[in-house]
């Protein structure tokens, strides 16, 4: 009795994988179904989007703060994690007659189809991918917990005897489990293989690559003014001055990068306007083409953080084709709308102002990568992406503060979002060790709208107290709209563990607050400092 309650056990062992195979079988298929149908059938992206839409805001942050930019990665992985475990415990409960794992697969299917229609766009057919891979999970399931496929109990071993004693045949008995194993792994690698084949060919079929590849920008008529070499402080290594386009940070909603062509891109201008006007791709041309360097920061940088870069971007002045459509006089808010549905809220002034707001179609010199907003994306200078900076825009509609609400101001963000002084410490980096000598710091400080006048350091005394203020060497000021980079010589005569601080005056005299305030509602504030030890 023993033996067999112990076969038993082993038995049921692959139960759990068992309902996760079934999952991935049911995800792998909804994927690789999905390209037949289109992106707006894509389940996996449906349901991640709707995750972030149905997260309150103070969570969305900790995630940016916590994950940086990777955090679309760990939302996907967070998702397929959840799944594989419901899975595999319900699957522990399935039976004929309580088939509760299959359940918990259908009702996934469910949840898939109901996140799809959710989409702006989505028609009944989108949600066949989701339905059919549910199927396809179930029957894997109830194929492999119907009990057809585990080893039969051994029969009872052969034995012979010796002077009356009974001698048991050699060798451990069969595992009853293997063949079960054997195929669960078995659709488990099915589940998997499809859902990458899935997702590599959808990448595929939906690449605007080509198009991007094949587009020759036109020439801007109003170029930027030359930067001088000398933005550039010497005898530290600082970030450069132009962010590589491969490593200008991202932060935005969309968790599969929407792949929008040339040919099907328009921009809609409506609401309290004259005339509701729109413009295909080719209807830009009659406009001026403008080239800017625009240093463009996020809500969630906080203190010290690296969510800001600076790029030369190209494209058209937003009050320029404003004009076409007249904005009347009793609208105050421009609301942008991307393709996949995230909105902004920004002020009209700084659509219209001589800040020269672009519908950007470069950046850096070539188009703009897909992840930034190709074709076409919103660049408002001294506003916080959150409030202005739309990539994939397809829509602007003039409206009201007072009657319209944009995705972030829904979750508890400031309405306007002017980028507030700031300022950073590069070198040293935290904990570093600082050999003994001359040195030198720096770092940068940006107040967009307004400029940077002047940076400060404070560097602790011999007695480990607060030591004085001094002025840090800036680099070339190039405009108020861009960042300005700072060196600070130091002598490094004693020895043990330090701290610098730093702060920036704008241009209005206006020095950056010593006051620490979390970035949510409407950005960060408070003196970066930085401990480091002198060897």
């Amino acid at each position: 009795m023993g033996t067999l309650a112990g076969m038993a056990d082993v038995a049921s062992r692959p139960r759990a994988l068992t309902g996760v195979a079934a999952a991935a079988v049911a995800l792998g298929v909804t994927q690789l179904i999905a390209v037949l149908f289109g992106p707006g059938a894509d389940a996996r992206t449906a349901v991640g989007s709707a995750v972030i839409d149905l997260t309150p805001g103070p969570v969305k942050e900790s995630a940016i703060q916590l994950f940086g930019t990777a955090d679309k990665l760990v939302l996907t992985v967070a998702v397929l994690l959840v799944i594989g475990v419901i899975a595999g415990v319900t699957a522990r409960f399935e039976t004929s007659r309580v088939p509760l794992g299959s359940i918990a697969i259908g009702l996934a299917g469910i949840a898939g189809a109901v996140a799809v229609m959710s989409r702006a766009g989505a028609t009944l057919v989108d949600v066949v991918p989701a339905l059919v891979g549910a199927a396809c999970g179930i029957a894997v399931l109830r194929f492999l917990v119907s009990g057809r496929f585990t080893d039969p109990a051994p029969p009872k071993p052969p034995s012979a005897r010796s002077g009356g004693t009974v001698i048991p045949a050699a060798g451990p008995p069969p595992d009853p489990g293997r063949r079960l194993s054997l195929l669960t792994l078995g659709f488990l690698t099915v589940g998997a293989l499809t859902g990458v084949a899935g997702a590599v060919l959808a990448r595929m079929r939906s690449s605007v690559a080509a198009d991007r590849n094949a587009f020759a920008a036109p020439p801007p008529l109003s170029k930027a003014p030359p930067i001088p070499p000398g933005v550039q402080p010497a005898g530290v290594t600082l970030p450069p001055f132009i962010t590589p386009s491969a490593d200008f940070y991202r932060i935005d909603t969309a968790l599969s990068v929407p792949q929008l062509s040339r040919e099907e891109w328009k921009l809609r201008i409506h609401g309290m306007v004259d005339d509701v006007v729109t413009f295909r791709f080719d209807d830009l041309a009659q406009f001026e083409v403008v080239e800017k360097v625009v240093t463009l920061t996020c809500v969630s940088n906080p203190v010290g953080g690296d969510l800001i870069s600076n790029a030369t971007w190209t494209g058209y002045r937003v009050r320029d084709l404003l004009a076409k459509a007249g904005v009347r006089s009793e609208a105050d808010m421009v609301l942008s709308t991307s393709i996949d549905g995230f909105t902004a809220g920004s002020p009209v002034e700084a659509m219209t102002d001589d800040r020269d707001s672009l519908l950007a179609i470069t950046m850096n010199g070539a188009p703009l990568p897909t992840e930034h907003g190709y074709p076409a994306r919103l660049v408002v200078p001294g506003l916080y992406g959150y409030v202005s900076a739309t990539k994939w825009v397809v829509d602007l509609e003039l409206t009201r503060f007072d009657r319209a609400e944009a995705y972030w101001t829904r979750l508890g963000w400031g309405a306007r979002g002017p980028i507030k002084t700031q300022s950073r410490i590069d070198v040293p980096r935290s904990g570093q060790d600082v050999p003994r000598g001359a040195v030198t710091f720096g770092g940068v400080a940006w107040a967009q709208g307004r400029g940077v006048k002047a940076v400060e350091v404070r560097i602790d005394g011999p007695d480990g107290g607060e030591g004085q203020w001094q002025p840090a060497t800036l680099g070339a000021s190039y405009s108020k709209d861009t960042w300005r980079l700072w060196s600070f010589p130091w002598q490094a005569d004693q020895p043990g563990d330090h701290r610098i601080s730093v702060r920036a005056t704008d241009d209005t005299g206006a020095v950056q607050t010593s006051q620490l305030a979390d970035v949510l509602p409407d950005g960060a504030t408070g003196w970066h400092d930085v401990s480091f030890t002198v060897t």
